[in-house]
């Protein structure tokens, strides 16, 4: 796991180390549709949240449509068609996963009533607005952010129907040879939606496959890693 160090707060982007799945979902998939035993996907689960210190059975995360509906989270709710949770209940952990998409995470900075939220983050989402979302669902309150591993513009190719909007929306300058940078384009996105202080992990996905999941490296078959986060009270 990579924590992400917040005050109030505890944040972990996963990886695919320490669990028990194996072959293409080896070892640590937090995916249940990924195709891999379901047995093996809970007892991934369970293992992320013992690793963070939270009770797997409050555990809440959203069944992943690539959109930028950003959701409350309740204890043990997993099947609402959303890219994005928010809580302030303390020690209620919430999981945004991926497997080349961005986990993004985001925090009230030193307020009374802490909340965090976590998204889901693919060229979709990002042109649907999920960032704004997610900032608007922690109100007003200074916000900091991390953006977690994902498909580097290294290995990123898209065709022009996915490069021209992201040019019109996020600078020229995130498409270069038909290889989009999602990484500063969700960085742009948060600071457009007010978070003035952003952390990038940078981390390619298709890269290191000892590290990560990735669909598009794997053509499809392979398991989800993403972020776990609540508020520590």
């Amino acid at each position: 796991m990579i924590r992400w160090d917040a005050k109030g707060y505890v944040i972990a982007f996963t990886t695919r180390v320490g669990g028990v799945s194996d072959g293409p979902y080896a070892s640590l998939n937090l995916g249940r549709k990924s195709g891999d035993e379901v047995e093996r996907v809970d007892e991934n689960r369970r293992i992320a949240c013992e690793e963070i210190g939270v009770d797997v059975t409050r555990l809440a995360l959203n069944y992943q449509v690539h959109s930028s509906r950003v959701l409350r989270a309740a204890p043990a709710v997993r099947s609402e068609h959303a890219d994005g949770l928010w809580t302030d209940e303390p020690a209620l952990p919430i999981l945004a996963m991926s497997a080349d998409c961005l986990p993004i995470v985001l925090v009230r900075v030193g307020a009374d009533e802490p909340a965090v939220a976590v998204l889901h983050a693919g060229w979709r989402g990002l042109l649907e607005g999920i960032v704004a979302a997610g900032a608007a669902a922690l109100g007003t309150a200074p916000l900091a952010a991390a953006i977690g591993p994902g498909i580097g513009p290294c290995c990123y190719e898209v065709g022009e129907e996915v490069a021209a909007p992201f040019r019109e929306r996020f600078g020229d300058d995130v498409v270069r040879e038909n290889r989009l940078d999602l990484w500063t384009s969700a960085e742009r996105a948060l600071r457009t939606a007010g978070v003035t202080d952003v952390d990038r992990l940078d981390r390619c996905t298709a890269c290191e496959p000892e590290t990560f999941f990735s669909h598009r490296r794997d053509a499809g078959r392979t398991g989800r890693q993403g972020v776990i986060a609540y508020v520590s009270g």
